[in-house]
């Protein structure tokens, strides 16, 4: 039985000819989803006139804002009548603070349904199809069914170059852009797919400190153990808000930040939750996601990282062929200049896998405290390439000057002014719990699953649980004793650390090791 009105209150709010009044409740209920979740008592009157069962599409109004949400019948008193639970992020996108009223109603149809099915059925989207779903994506209107089948359209009938031009400017047209009086704005952004790779800070830090403007907006992860922006908040905060990124910006011509927290390119940020539960990342979205997200933070020159390797995201020299391909002719589009460095993508970059331990090997190149050679070297090699890009160095020495600006310490010190202009620079966490990977021969350590080892990090609770993660000893080619310790799993809890090292033992070989 559903809960009672309590003393004072007056059940339902009285409703008008377009939808029911009620008492909006915050539930406390994380759904971890793009499309948020209403709660409303089993024998609901409401419910009933209206022919609302579990599982319905509702659209839910406070004032001006509005989303669609899915709902969900309760049988005890976590409603009462006169009530509807809102999920955290319904509640968060509906701007409410307490107690407000809310109006729920069926939803009309949603105008870009049509061009959805049209995608669907095989058919290529103009411009304004696009505009229309992306419109109606950011304004809430779209459901998780909807969005996972605009999602799965995109990858099983691949988008062409018109529709990733034209879904790259529906993306920026639904959000914010960043503006700078600076002719020169430097970007750089990694396709992924590998693990650790966490060269965004360093390359920031470098660039920041010759003087050229790159206010970097990085994302979560999607599919990996971390994202740049989760590694960076063991480090710093990220969640600034527009004027912060400028001052920042203004003071040390640079910026480490979470671009969801400033609406840039928001469609991206929703179809990205998709994308992580669907685990599919088609070249047509990812071209327009890379992109979308650097033309509205006011990039004008992009480098882009390719790991190239079997287990990597880009697989062949084919598909970076093709990939460069997109990223090229749709940044033309644009009028953004770009470079894409290809790089191998056989194994990790640096020692460490999940937020913390990605981070700690940032803070190990930066201060010069045996860094990983790997990791220091990729980011001067990034770094140069901006550098060249913006005629800032001549060709062929980028590189060196990177690799003198990190050495000097000056690239060290512009990231502490960084962190401290984000507000402070922070030590990252410690795992409360951690278990060895033996070797179980000896030989010559000659292929790592970067897949698999993603997965092992994962399950061990990252990127959500940031000391969480993988710490390798081990690089490819090394010998390899029998009974020495080839990884190190960091978990914060005993039960994700048991569950990780499940999976290991049944993942098959994550390390090859070739015996003598």
């Amino acid at each position: 039985m559903s809960r009672q009105a309590e003393p004072g209150q007056t059940g339902a709010i009285p409703h008008g000819p377009t939808g029911h009044g009620l008492k909006a409740r915050k539930l406390g209920l994380i759904a971890g989803s793009a499309e948020p979740i209403a709660v409303m008592p089993e024998d609901c009157a409401i419910c009933r006139a209206e022919g609302l069962t579990a599982r319905t599409t509702i659209l839910v109004e406070a004032g001006d804002r509005q989303i669609v949400a899915r709902l969900m019948r309760s049988t005890n008193d976590l409603v009462a009548e006169g009530e509807i639970g809102l999920s955290d992020e319904a509640w968060t996108r509906l701007g409410l603070s307490g107690g407000e009223p809310v109006n729920v109603r069926h939803p009309q149809p949603v105008p870009s349904l049509s061009a959805l099915r049209k995608r669907i059925y095989g058919n290529r989207l103009a411009q304004a199809d696009f505009t229309s779903i992306m419109s109606d994506l950011v304004a809430g209107r779209y459901s998780d069914v909807h969005l996972a089948s605009f999602v799965t359209a995109c990858s099983a009938f691949p988008l062409d170059l018109d529709e990733m031009i034209a879904l790259t400017q529906a993306m920026i047209g639904a959000g914010k852009m960043l503006t700078w009086h600076q002719p020169v704005i430097v970007d750089k952004h990694s396709v992924g797919g590998l693990p650790g790779n966490r060269t965004t800070p360093i390359i920031v830090s470098i660039v920041a400190a010759l003087g050229l403007v790159m206010p970097k907006t990085s994302s979560r992860a999607i599919t990996s153990p971390a994202g740049t922006a989760d590694t960076m908040e063991t480090l710093a905060p990220v969640d600034l808000d527009i004027e912060q990124i400028r001052d920042v910006v203004a003071r040390q011509n640079g910026c480490l930040v979470w671009g969801g927290a400033v609406d840039l390119s928001p469609a991206d940020d929703i179809i990205i939750g998709v994308e992580r539960i669907l685990d599919l990342d088609s070249s047509g979205q990812l071209v327009a996601s890379v992109l979308s997200k650097k033309i509205a933070a006011g990039a004008t020159h992009l480098v882009i990282d390719m790991p190239v390797g079997p287990t990597a995201k880009v697989r062949t020299a084919q598909a970076a062929d093709e990939l460069s391909y997109w990223l090229e002719a749709v940044a033309a589009a644009f009028g953004v200049k770009i470079r894409i460095l290809l790089g191998r993508g056989d194994q990790p970059i640096g020692g460490g896998i999940g937020p913390a331990l990605e981070a700690r090997d940032v803070l190990a190149v930066l201060q010069q405290r045996d860094p990983p050679a790997d990791l220091a070297t990729r980011a001067c090699d990034l770094a140069g390439a901006l550098l060249e890009l913006a005629e800032f160095a001549p060709q062929g020495s980028g590189a060196m000057l990177a690799r003198d600006v990190l050495e000097s310490g000056r690239a060290w010190a512009k990231f502490q002014a960084i962190c401290a202009a984000q507000g402070g620079l922070r030590e990252p966490p410690v795992p409360s719990h951690r278990q060895v990977v033996l070797a179980p021969h000896a030989g010559t350590l000659g292929s790592i699953d970067n897949r698999r080892l993603a997965q092992l990090a994962k399950l061990a609770g990252a990127p959500a649980a940031k000391a969480a993660g993988v710490e390798l000893h081990y690089r490819l080619g090394d010998a390899v004793e029998a009974g020495s310790a080839l990884c190190t799993v960091h978990a914060e809890s005993r039960g994700e650390l048991d569950y990780a090292m499940q999976f290991y033992a049944g993942a098959g070989a994550i390390f090859g090791i070739e015996e003598p």
